[in-house]
């Protein structure tokens, strides 16, 4: 599966790190229809989800349609060009705007050092339909699934798939549970 799905410029948009909807059909392919799962390019894939905490939209919105409604509003408020944009979402790294979309969801929209895909868009955090997770939970949960895919989870099998990604092995029970209870999102 490609991670790269089709997002209409100016629009970066990471569907791995913020869509559910993504992030299950990523599992679902790499478990039932790739062949082979080369575990090094998955594994590159993963980490590009960072380390920090994420929002995560859930709602019934495909990646592609939340980026269409986006750009719907961008080309209404006349601001597809990299200035107009910049010039209402301003140029700061801690500035951005917030809008919502059809479903009642709301996305942040943030200038992005980009000549092609300068909006960049993530869940709003507390949004309607969004979640907030850490990153190596969301690499952890997904790689567990893919490569060891037990239904009954154990640390030390968490612990594999996270020495895989370069991380520390789990030692706090909070975080066994916040990885179990994303994996237990992930196949729901």
């Amino acid at each position: 599966m490609n991670t790269h799905v089709q997002i209409p410029e100016p629009i970066l948009f990471k569907p791995l790190k913020h869509h559910l909807g993504f992030i299950k059909e990523f599992i679902y392919h790499k478990t039932e229809c790739d062949a082979i799962t080369d575990t090094n390019n998955l594994i590159k894939e993963l980490k590009h989800l960072g380390s920090s905490v994420t929002d995560v939209y859930s709602g019934s919105l495909s990646s592609l349609s939340i980026c269409i409604e986006v750009k719907e509003f961008l080309e209404q408020k006349v601001m597809l060009s990299k200035a107009s944009f910049s010039h209402w979402a301003g140029e700061n790294i801690n500035d951005f705007k917030i809008i919502s979309i059809s479903d009642g969801s709301q996305w942040t929209l943030k200038l992005h050092d980009n000549r092609l895909r300068f909006v960049h868009i993530f869940p709003a955090r507390n949004s309607k339909y969004t979640f907030r997770v850490k990153s190596n939970t969301i690499k952890s949960a997904s790689l567990y699934l893919i490569i060891i895919g037990k239904d009954f989870i154990t640390r030390d099998d968490l612990n594999k798939v996270r020495i895989l990604l370069g991380m520390s092995p789990i030692k706090d029970p909070i975080d066994t549970k916040a990885i179990t209870e994303m994996i237990e999102i992930l196949r729901g």
